[in-house]
């Protein structure tokens, strides 16, 4: 049976409703479940002014049996094995026959009692109770009280809609008492509609200028987009960021043209485009990734028949462009390295100094790197581009659009000559501000915001300053999803670990924890965050484990590591393996009591074990050498055979203490190989027995 629900409030903001939506579809779930109501096409649907859930419901709890206790069988049964009057008061009181009561033991003992069905309770009547708990238990980054209520929630609540089957569901909430009734949009049509099912809800709602489900809305852009631009052959500049947040905010969306001045084409595409999306939430319009002297918006209105919504935006966006035509001119002005002096007035956090000190470790850091990777021909350029790299943060134009700091400086620093190796690491030395973003496209970008990244999650782990689950002010974990995901993708061969205690003593006069406690606290975070981007490739939880185990001082090692065992896991030796490796570990449970010393080898299968272990450990050495761990996995596996028979045939716990150590060691000898590649021990499989 279809069941629907809405929440009328006055206007929120677009995040808050991204995540009241994902909290009432997890939260209806839930109660479901708990409830024992089935349930199929569960969604939530809304608009800046309405939450809304469906889902098609059974009609009620599933019947169950229930068991009733009653007496004490010793009470309630006499010697004779007759009724006694505790069980017979016992059947009256439950009107139930008393041939019908039995004997139950419990973990009490054992008690008379019976067994009836107990009756599902109706679908309506659980939402009835439950919904009101639902609504109240509701998060938001802000809250506020409407009314003389006590009661919190981020904008006021106008009306509640609850159907079931196409009846309203008696439901009272915060004096508001739930009805089959809602209004149109607000502004255009804010008409009372009176609806009876979903199709009706939604049909009705249209025709008052109001499409409730998100997709729909988006369809609609996109297609207005398309058509407004077809005859320009051109495209609207990339902004999923600004489309998402605008399909949160309208009911209604109306696609808005309008123009500039060609005047103002002079200036950089990401300047205009910001100009555009700030404030005025604008998408610039491009043909050939080249600027038009046109943009689009997102109004929430059926029509702009006058064209005063596009006419208001362009008196408004030709100030703002004017603005930044000033500040573009004004800051080209100035040469970048005369503002140097000015970052020692910027601060970057109270315990670590300006932006000054933050500038001169990035270049003493990034000529540490380039040197570890051997770049002696762009080391001068990245260290005058880790030098100049802040100074953009004292431009008008990045007081003006933040976000524009870094792409700013690379450009500034291009028209005023620096070298594109320069001007282009600083442009990207941002890069990737999220998990999603691309890494910078030059090693240059890619190895300065490397440098960036570090020296922020260094300094600040550094000073004692700890983040929470909703506390990242300096962004360290976005920081350390960056650095990994630069040092993967760009496959750097560097030391995780002698990048952390280069930061670490760059900085050291600034610390409050000790060096070896900040350099752990910094690894654990680190694999924290490679562990996820290893969950989200879609890698098995056992093979991450198995190859973080081994270490992660070198990234592109880890991963390689991750790669052979997953290309592996199908082979018919794998899971043999993994319970060969698995025994070898339970059997050394404590380090061997002596050296291996291949002159007591005794038995046939224990030589054989140890010649076999030698020219594999060679070869492994070579491939690891080489970064081809699928090659030296295979290799790995050639030890089963000895590892077999030796198992098989020598007694490795024997009462000859000097053989019994002796094999240990060789045993050990055998892990710590093994464990180069990884921790095979982490690996599930079936069947595991010893």
């Amino acid at each position: 049976m279809e069941f629907l629900l809405e929440i009328m409030t006055e206007e929120l903001p677009s995040s808050h409703v991204r995540s009241a939506l994902s909290q009432l579809q997890e939260k209806f779930s839930r109660e479901l479940e708990a409830a024992r109501i089935g349930y199929h096409n569960l969604r939530a649907l809304g608009t800046c002014r309405r939450l809304v859930v469906v889902a098609d419901l059974e009609p009620a709890q599933p019947d169950e049996e229930e068991l009733v206790t009653g007496p004490p069988r010793q009470v309630a049964i006499k010697p004779d094995g007759s009724y006694g009057p505790a069980a017979l008061g016992f059947a009256r009181s439950q009107g139930v026959a008393v041939e019908k009561l039995e004997v139950i033991k419990t973990a009490k003992g054992e008690y008379l009692g019976f067994r009836r069905l107990k009756k599902g309770r109706p679908t309506a009547e659980i939402i009835a109770e439950k919904l009101p708990e639902i609504i109240a238990a509701l998060n938001f980054p802000k809250s506020m009280r409407w009314g003389e209520r006590t009661f919190r929630f981020s904008r006021p609540i106008k009306n509640l809609l609850c159907l079931f089957n196409g009846q309203a569901i008696s439901v009272e909430f915060e004096g508001l008492k739930a009805t089959n009734r809602t209004r149109g949009h607000f502004v255009h049509s804010p008409e009372v509609i009176e609806v009876n099912s979903l199709a009706d809800y939604e049909r009705q709602l249209k025709e008052h200028f109001v499409l409730v489900d998100p997709e729909e809305r988006k369809k609609s852009i996109l297609a207005q987009f398309q058509k407004k631009l077809s005859s320009l052959q051109a495209e609207v500049y990339p902004d999923e960021g600004l489309l998402e947040r605008l399909l949160w905010n309208v009911e209604y969306p109306l696609v808005i043209m309008g123009s500039f001045p060609e005047k103002y084409l002079e200036l950089p595409i990401e300047v205009l485009a910001t100009a555009m999306r700030e404030g005025q939430k604008l998408f610039s319009v491009v043909k050939n990734k080249r600027q038009l002297p046109y943009f689009l918006g997102i109004a929430d209105a059926p029509t702009d028949p006058r064209g005063y919504i596009a006419s208001g935006n362009e008196r408004v966006l030709k100030a703002r462009l004017e603005d930044a035509r000033f500040f573009w001119e004004n800051d080209l002005k100035v040469v970048l390295s005369s503002r140097l002096p000015l970052l020692s007035q910027v601060v970057f956090q109270e315990n670590l100094g300006s932006y000054a000190d933050k500038a001169d470790r990035l270049e003493k850091l990034v000529a540490y790197i380039a040197d570890r990777l051997e770049l002696k021909a762009q080391k001068r350029e990245l260290m005058e581009a880790a030098r100049l790299c802040k100074v953009d943060l004292v431009t008008e134009m990045v007081r003006e659009f933040p976000e524009l700091q870094g792409r700013m400086g690379g450009l500034y620093s291009r028209r005023q000559g620096y070298s594109e190796t320069v001007s282009r690491a600083i442009y990207e030395h941002y890069l990737p501000e999220g998990l999603e973003d691309p890494v910078p496209s030059t090693t240059g970008g890619a190895i300065l915001s490397l440098a960036d990244k570090l020296d922020t999650i260094v300094g600040v782990f550094g000073v004692g300053i700890s983040i929470s689950g909703s506390s990242d002010p300096f962004g360290l974990r976005r920081n350390a999803f960056g650095l990994c995901k630069i040092i993967l993708e760009k496959k750097f061969h560097l030391s995780l670990y002698r990048l952390l205690e280069k930061a670490i003593a760059l900085l050291s006069p600034r610390l409050t924890v000790p060096a070896e406690r900040l350099k752990s606290i910094c690894l654990e975070f680190f694999e924290g965050r490679i562990r996820f981007i290893f969950e989200k490739q879609g890698y098995r939880y056992d093979l991450i484990n198995a190859a973080l185990a081994a270490g992660i001082e070198y990234l592109d090692q880890t991963e390689a590591r991750l790669k052979a065992l997953n290309g592996l896991k199908q082979s018919p030796d794998f899971e043999q393996f993994i319970l060969m490796v698995k025994r070898v570990k339970n059997i050394l449970k404590e380090p061997p009591r002596a050296r291996f010393n291949s002159s007591l080898l005794k038995d046939k299968e224990e030589k054989e074990l140890y010649s076999a272990l030698k020219i594999i450990t060679k070869n492994v050495e070579e491939m690891l050498n080489k970064g081809d761990f699928v090659s030296a996995q295979k290799m790995i596996f050639r030890l089963r055979g000895p590892l077999n028979n030796f198992f098989d045939r020598v007694l490795v716990m024997s009462e000859n203490k000097k053989l019994r150590n002796n094999r240990l060691a060789m045993l050990a000898q055998i892990l710590a190989l093994i464990s180069k590649l990884a921790d095979y021990s982490q690996i599930v499989v079936e069947n595991e027995k010893f």
